[in-house]
């Protein structure tokens, strides 16, 4: 056998080590998902807990343009109006996710151009044919692709403050069955959707809502267990954004849509401190 000189022999180990390391140093981190200590009112407004939840900055086109899962403007788009004076000034928004003992927390604030809940073919499972924000979870986290299978569970709220039967839905799947589609049971979700907030725009919005984790992650797959520190989830957001057109605008954030296998891996964390700001 012919043996590589020392030097060529060191040169490849170390491309290798270093290979390696940048590998594994570009598998994502997963989203931590603090606990809460202490319930929230679920009124439409998140700051007695926003600065304790997950949240990872303001989201927009732009941003979703620059991430690693866009798709050419395929799904991830917005709606032409003629009458914006920059893409900004339609959609952008913050998400945030926390959990505790019981429940599972998630909020959104919004800024929006048009309130849009009208859909012509009507439907209560086309939530992505309006206004609406869906978090899609599967729990426990596995290494198979699946698409809304034992596990997967969109949490789907349309902005909608009438807050219609079909207002907060959920798509998931079960042992043996895809795709299930039914309201959230109103025993396992509490909700609030606050419009104009900041006296800005009547299409900004705040969302807010609570949802009982045995009653749907505990029904989606035997493996589940209530929540606790190191729980290893999946997450992706889907903001539905349709201002008058047809299946409209999109962001998809954190995943590319129903595959869950493009989710984004999470992990639930014990609590987290505000951000600290130093004095001058």
């Amino acid at each position: 056998m012919r043996r590589l000189p020392f030097l060529a022999f060191t040169a490849l180990a170390t491309g290798l080590v270093l290979w390696g390391a940048q590998s594994a140093s570009q598998a994502p981190s997963p989203l931590p998902l603090p606990r809460l200590l202490k319930p929230p009112v679920i009124d439409g407004d998140l700051r007695e807990w926003r600065e304790h939840a997950w949240h990872d900055g303001v989201w927009d086109l732009a941003r979703v343009r620059a991430a690693p899962w866009y798709d050419g403007g395929r799904i991830n788009r917005l709606t032409d109006h003629g009458s914006e004076p920059a893409a900004d000034e339609d959609l952008s928004a913050r998400y945030y996710a926390a959990w505790d003992d019981r429940y599972l927390y998630l909020g959104a604030e919004v800024r929006d151009n048009v309130n849009d809940t009208t859909d012509p073919q009507h439907a209560p499972k086309r939530w992505y044919y309006k206004d609406a924000i869906a978090w899609f979870i599967e729990a426990p986290r596995d290494d198979v692709a699946e698409k809304f299978a034992e596990g997967d569970h969109a949490f789907c709220f349309v902005i909608d403050p009438t807050k219609p039967d079909y207002g907060a839905w959920w798509r998931h799947g079960a042992p043996g069955q895809t795709y299930l589609e039914e309201p959230l049971p109103k025993a396992a979700v509490t909700y609030a959707i606050k419009m104009n907030p900041w006296g800005r725009s009547a299409g900004d919005f705040i969302l807010e809502a609570r949802i009982d984790l045995a009653a749907t992650l505990g029904r989606g797959n035997p493996a589940w267990t209530p929540p606790k520190v190191g729980n290893r989830y999946s997450l992706c957001i889907v903001h539905t954004d349709p201002d008058g057109g047809d299946y409209g605008g999109h962001l998809i954030i954190h995943g590319t849509g129903d595959d869950d296998s493009t989710w984004a891996p999470a992990v639930l964390t014990g609590p987290q401190a505000p951000i600290e700001r130093k004095a001058k």
